[in-house]
């Protein structure tokens, strides 16, 4: 059995199926539909990162076309050999041709559905706030997470956690709590252990995205340890954003030994052209990684899963 809980809609989309979207759309690429959507080795920070993400967002603006991307991430799942797998997405990001936080929802619910129908592969669904955006933005994420709760499992935070905080959006963190719904947060990947910090003490947050910059404070790593905070690895990734200077340097080994909850994800299956079975490979070729932590992470991911 795998589990993947770190993984976003709009950076998993199969290039095929931009270019085929694109098509439909009237949208005429620049250049190569791979080259715009897939990060090179050599991205260097999240915000270039992040810029292989705007054609995928163009063409994700309609319920049909959020509805196949998510049923054809449940089937990459499943070839993939993932029996679970949360999804996380910013509705709000789904709204230029007028469609609503719950038609976003509500559109790729009905793609996981289909997926878990076809392949038999349990899925959770996460909402994303946006570190830039408002309180009331987020405020509006939430409640339509809550009123969700049917198909939604949890709530997070992503963004740039160099330029803005966390503590804004405390309030649609605390909305999500007091229905239950449980929350991760992106921290300690653009930025340090202070980011984490702030995620664990301001918004309560039961898995931190990412967490891979705790390395340096001894305190915190006390803190994750103590209260078995998962935390969502993404290797590939967090080498394409400069989260880390490369693979052979990479944490996970020191951090499993150490007796951190650490679990492993993609992030962005299609940005950095991976899957849960390369991130394992690559894990393979770091100093400490032994065979038998592949199996001590995904126990920690099956427990910190936010879907029943």
């Amino acid at each position: 059995m795998r589990h993947e809980l770190h993984c976003h809609l709009d950076a998993s989309v199969r290039p095929g199926t931009v270019a085929d979207l694109a098509r439909a759309q009237g949208v005429t690429p620049d250049r190569p539909v791979e080259q715009l959507v897939v990060a090179p080795p050599g991205c260097g920070s999240l915000t270039r990162f992040l810029t292989y993400l705007e054609l995928p967002l163009r063409v994700l603006q309609t319920p049909d076309a959020l509805t196949r991307a998510a049923r054809e991430l449940v089937e990459d799942w499943h070839a993939d050999g993932v029996t679970y797998g949360e999804v996380r997405f910013a509705p709000q990001l789904h709204g230029r041709q007028g469609m609503t936080l719950d038609g976003a929802v509500e559109a790729v619910a009905a793609g996981l559905a289909q997926g878990r129908a076809a392949t038999g592969v349990r899925t959770g669904l996460l909402l994303c706030c946006l570190r830039h955006q408002t309180p009331d933005d987020s405020l509006a994420v939430a409640d339509t997470a809550v009123r969700h709760r049917d198909t939604v499992a949890g709530l997070d935070l992503a963004g740039d956690e160099t330029r803005y905080g966390a503590a804004p959006h405390r309030a649609a963190f605390d909305l999500a709590y007091a229905a239950g719904l449980p929350c991760t947060v992106h921290a300690g990947e653009a930025a340090g252990p202070a980011s984490m910090w702030e995620a664990l003490d301001v918004l309560g947050a039961r898995r931190i995205g990412h967490g891979v910059r705790c390395v340096g404070d001894p305190a915190l790593l006390d803190r994750l340890r103590a209260d078995r905070i998962a935390l969502e690895l993404c290797p590939t990734s967090n080498v394409r954003t400069g989260a880390v200077p490369d693979l052979a340097t990479y944490p996970a080994a020191r951090l499993l030994a150490a007796g951190l909850a650490i679990t492993v994800s993609t992030d962005a299956r299609t940005t950095v052209a991976t899957t849960l079975t390369r991130e394992y490979a690559a894990l393979r070729t770091t100093a400490g990684w032994t065979p038998a932590y592949e199996e001590i992470a995904d126990g920690h991911a099956a427990r910190a899963a936010f879907a029943p």
